[in-house]
């Protein structure tokens, strides 16, 4: 349910994006007060589609993180460091009315959750092992793997996302940024969790 809730804002980007492409008039309509509020740039039709989306990301990350703050629920630091970025590389997305911003925001993003779970560890603090704690008991060496796959994974969608964003057209990255970044992370958790079935049950047959 959290992975469905955390891909909200993507799902909406790529559902807006497709609208706007097929409606650029009503597009236009919706972008012109936000855009004139931040810019007097008059607005590209060729950019609606990729402005459009990036007003609804921002706005569904900031409404997904008033929702978990107003039901109690944690919003863990990578979720703020994502509202900043959305923030920051949606922002002059908007003002220059340039795709180039919001297309590295995923690889910047990916960085960063690699480079603050290697910081982790090098701090003898594993990120993988303390979001479980009290859920699933593995051997050592196991929860150390777990991290290493996850800075791996984080650094290879990095990779694919700016050599999409850079090989392709926009509507094939906005799909990729859909399709390929959910059903990647959707193989890698299940992935992830037969690893750690593997381990549970040697475990505890060693018991």
């Amino acid at each position: 349910m959290k992975l469905l809730l955390d891909f909200l804002p993507i799902v909406l980007f790529f559902v807006s994006f497709k609208w706007a492409g097929s409606n650029p008039e009503q597009a236009q309509s919706l972008l012109e007060p936000v855009l004139n509020s931040i810019s007097n740039a008059e607005v590209q039709t060729a950019q609606l589609p990729i402005l459009l989306a990036t007003v609804v990301a921002i706005l569904a990350t900031v409404l997904q993180i008033i929702y978990q703050k107003s039901t109690g629920k944690k919003v863990e630091n990578m979720q703020w460091i994502g509202l900043i970025l959305i923030t920051v590389f949606g922002g002059a997305t908007l003002i220059l009315q340039n795709e180039t911003f919001i297309k590295w925001k995923p690889t910047v993003l990916y960085l960063a959750m690699a480079a603050g779970f290697l910081i982790a560890y090098a701090f003898k603090r594993n990120p993988i092992e303390l979001m479980m704690k009290g859920q699933v008991e593995l051997p050592a060496h196991a929860w150390v793997n777990l991290l290493w796959a996850w800075v791996s994974f984080f650094v290879v969608m990095a990779v694919l996302n700016i050599a999409v964003a850079y090989s392709f057209s926009t509507d094939v990255w906005v799909d990729f940024k859909l399709f390929g970044s959910l059903g990647a992370t959707l193989v890698f958790v299940f992935g992830q969790g037969f690893y750690m079935s593997k381990h549970m049950k040697q475990n505890s047959e060693a018991k």
